[in-house]
């Protein structure tokens, strides 16, 4: 379920008298008003009757008159859905509420939420110089992690990783994954259904936000084609030419601050705020992205298996990537402990040629480190093990990060172990990352 549901079976379950308001994206302000008032007046609230046939010339009227529907004596709640769709086609919607919620609603035994799937606006709701500043509490429904994933799905943990790089943790979509089906088997009914939550979901979330033609789809695909780089994105994104810096860098911002993007950057003792990688911060996004948008019309014309083996030429490549910022995500959750006390940042380090790169790096802070705890390297192949050879690149390249000394320890994350002759001093698996989240 979503946040829509989520609430809706909350307010089933509570034995309260609720409303619950959704806002209509691109809609008439004064349309909005109006069919608010008449779900008011259609509602349980006790003073329905009272509203009936009202009118509301602007918010502030249309909220004083859930103020007079709301019972004085007994608990109720309101939905208001969408928030940032009334946000978007009125500017008065942020004031009013602020008024009508201090002169009225405050007094009443009402819970009051506000629910929106674009998160900088939800936060900007409550941001210091905001009318509705220091008046509600955030909650943030986050996709189902890697032990949930696990639970449903019955599936071993390395493959329980395999099955969240692909749904997001999405319920809908971990849902359709019958428990114990291997991931090729999953995908294979996916890519053969047009309709399967698999494929739907990217599109009408990208639709809901982003137009095919917009530029920040066109950032979108770029990044999610596998673009890490400013200047990647910028080329790839811009079409016949790179995208000019004063287009893209507003671009990337508002991406990351509705956290569709994420910026990750070199973890070490030395600053450097200007070497960003920029990946998809949802994997099944990513995926989606990678693999989906170009099979949909393959899929649609009944070639689901052409789509499938575009997504097993690529898959341990796209996996061996996809599957990082999952594992320092688990191994931050698993730290500190006895081993290392005061490792309180896990990420990685590159220089500006990616050479060397390595993928994990823990500290005591990020994003400049006071002092750095390991470094290691991430092996998530199903036929290899983490060796001798991957050990030698890694002791090579150790001293090229900033804080790192000839006896900082080497650590290695592999799913399918490690060699019993190298001498790290740390290893962990695809158990011990399932753990994590249990």
């Amino acid at each position: 379920m979503g946040k829509s549901r989520l609430v809706q079976e909350f307010c089933d379950r509570s034995g309260l008298p609720y409303v619950v308001f959704q806002a209509t994206r691109g809609r008439n302000p004064g349309t909005e008003r109006e069919d608010f008032v008449a779900t008011l007046a259609h509602s349980p609230l006790r003073g329905a009757q009272l509203i009936a046939g009202m009118s509301a010339a602007d918010w502030n009227q249309a909220l004083r008159t859930l103020a007079i529907a709301l019972p004085d004596d007994i608990a109720s709640i309101v939905v208001i859905d969408e928030v940032p769709w009334l946000v978007a086609q009125d500017s008065e919607f942020e004031g009013a509420l602020q008024t009508v919620w201090d002169r009225h609603l405050s007094a009443k035994p009402v819970l009051l939420l506000l629910v929106g799937s674009d998160i900088s606006v939800m936060e900007a709701l409550q941001s210091h110089g905001r009318p509705f500043f220091g008046r509600a509490t955030k909650m943030t429904v986050a996709p189902l992690h890697l032990a949930d994933v696990q639970t449903m799905t019955e599936l071993s943990a390395a493959e329980s990783v395999d099955a969240l790089l692909i749904t997001g943790g999405f319920p809908e979509i971990v849902q359709s994954w019958r428990p114990g089906m291997s991931r090729t088997d999953f995908l294979r009914a996916s890519t053969t259904n047009p309709l399967s939550p698999l494929l739907v979901a990217g599109e009408l979330s990208l639709l809901g936000e982003f137009p095919e033609a917009s530029r920040s789809r066109a950032v979108l695909e770029a990044i999610g084609s596998g673009e890490r780089t400013f200047s990647t994105i910028a080329a790839a994104a811009g079409g016949t030419g790179a995208l000019p810096a004063g287009t893209l860098v507003p671009l990337l911002n508002t991406l990351q601050a509705k956290r569709i993007v994420a910026a990750d950057l070199p973890l070490s003792t030395k600053p450097d705020s200007k070497n960003k990688h920029y990946r998809i911060a949802d994997s099944y996004l990513r995926f989606w992205l990678a693999f989906l948008q170009r099979g949909i019309p393959l899929i649609e014309r009944g070639r689901g298996d052409l789509a499938l083996e575009r997504i097993e030429r690529s898959w341990t490549s796209w996996r061996g990537r996809a599957v990082e910022p999952v594992i320092r995500e688990s191994l931050l959750r698993s730290l500190p402990d006895d081993r290392w006390p005061e490792t309180e940042a896990v990420g990685g380090w590159w220089n500006r040629h990616n050479n060397p790169e390595l993928d994990l790096i823990g500290a005591d802070r990020a994003p400049i480190a006071g002092a750095v705890h390991f470094v290691g390297s991430i092996k998530w192949l199903e036929d290899r093990p983490f060796d001798r050879h991957d050990y030698d690149a890694l002791a090579r390249s150790v001293l090229a990060v900033p804080g790192a000394r000839t006896d900082t320890p080497l650590v290695a994350v592999s799913r399918s172990g490690v060699d019993s002759d190298l001498p790290i001093s740390a290893y962990w698996g695809p158990e011990d990352l399932l753990r994590a989240w249990q």
